[in-house]
């Protein structure tokens, strides 16, 4: 059993309310990527990067591998024939799978269509292992939308071990067995930023009704938009980027020449 130390002080006190209203968001807005996409730069860049992967990609046996509270699942629910969630812990009621990406043996080895990985390999210790395992239970010639974040502050401590480059996961999937189809970035330095205003403010407001709503506003005009066009017009993304969305198609194993 894990043992939680409770804040104290008033510092402590703001960092449990921010924590708190951030499960609190997580829960609200579970499955709805359109509403998702407005309380953070960060959120907004990786949505607009990863929906049309998606979109074009998606078919078939869906497995949403280290899940979270499933932000895609309303959208691939009406596109895909199965959606299938897995995560090591279940941070919402229809979880199908409760495993480890690095192990998911309970995943039947070439028996999905696509694979979606969000903002997960950096929170596994052997990703390389991780790659395996996304190649295995994926049938030749199938997707896999991967992202992964760039730049980003310390989170879900002490499981946060890496970040990622476009050569590291080019190297990374390919080893597994990819074929690297796409790789965009999704923001760069003034959505990092943003993103630490963002979850300050709504971190502080979303308990209280009214509050919440002006929050959301001020956040979204004041935070997000200016953010979001400012990373656009310096161009910074590609030696500066926040994250990655990549698109990747799982090749057939070597096999005897026939």
């Amino acid at each position: 059993m894990t043992t939680t130390t409770r804040p104290t002080g008033s510092n402590a006190g703001w960092r449990a309310r921010v924590t708190a209203n951030r499960q609190a968001i997580d829960a609200d807005l579970a499955g709805d990527a359109t509403q998702r996409k407005r309380l953070s730069p960060t959120l907004f860049g990786l949505t607009d990067a990863v929906v049309p992967a998606l979109r074009a990609r998606a078919k078939g046996d869906l497995l949403d591998a280290g899940c979270g509270t499933q932000p895609f699942r309303t959208m691939l629910e009406e596109q895909v024939e199965r959606y299938v969630a897995l995560d090591i812990e279940a941070r919402s009621d229809d979880v199908d799978y409760i495993a480890s990406v690095e192990d998911m043996a309970v995943v039947p080895t070439a028996s999905m269509d696509t694979v979606l990985c969000s903002e997960v390999l950096e929170h596994v210790p052997h990703p390389a292992t991780a790659a395996g395992e996304l190649a295995r239970v994926l049938k030749p010639g199938g997707a896999l939308i991967v992202t992964v974040p760039f730049m980003a502050r310390l989170h879900e401590e002490p499981h946060d071990y890496f970040r990622y480059t476009r050569h590291g996961l080019r190297q990374l999937l390919v080893e597994a067995g990819f074929e690297i189809d796409e790789i965009v970035e999704t923001g760069s330095l003034f959505s990092f930023l943003g993103h630490q205003v963002s979850v300050v403010l709504l971190g502080l407001t979303w308990h209280r009704p009214v509050l919440r709503r002006l929050a959301r506003v001020i956040n979204d005009v004041a935070v997000v938009r200016p953010a979001v066009l400012l990373d656009r017009v310096t161009r910074m993304s590609r030696l500066l980027p926040l994250g990655y969305v990549v698109t990747a198609t799982r090749q057939a194993p070597d096999g005897p020449a026939g």
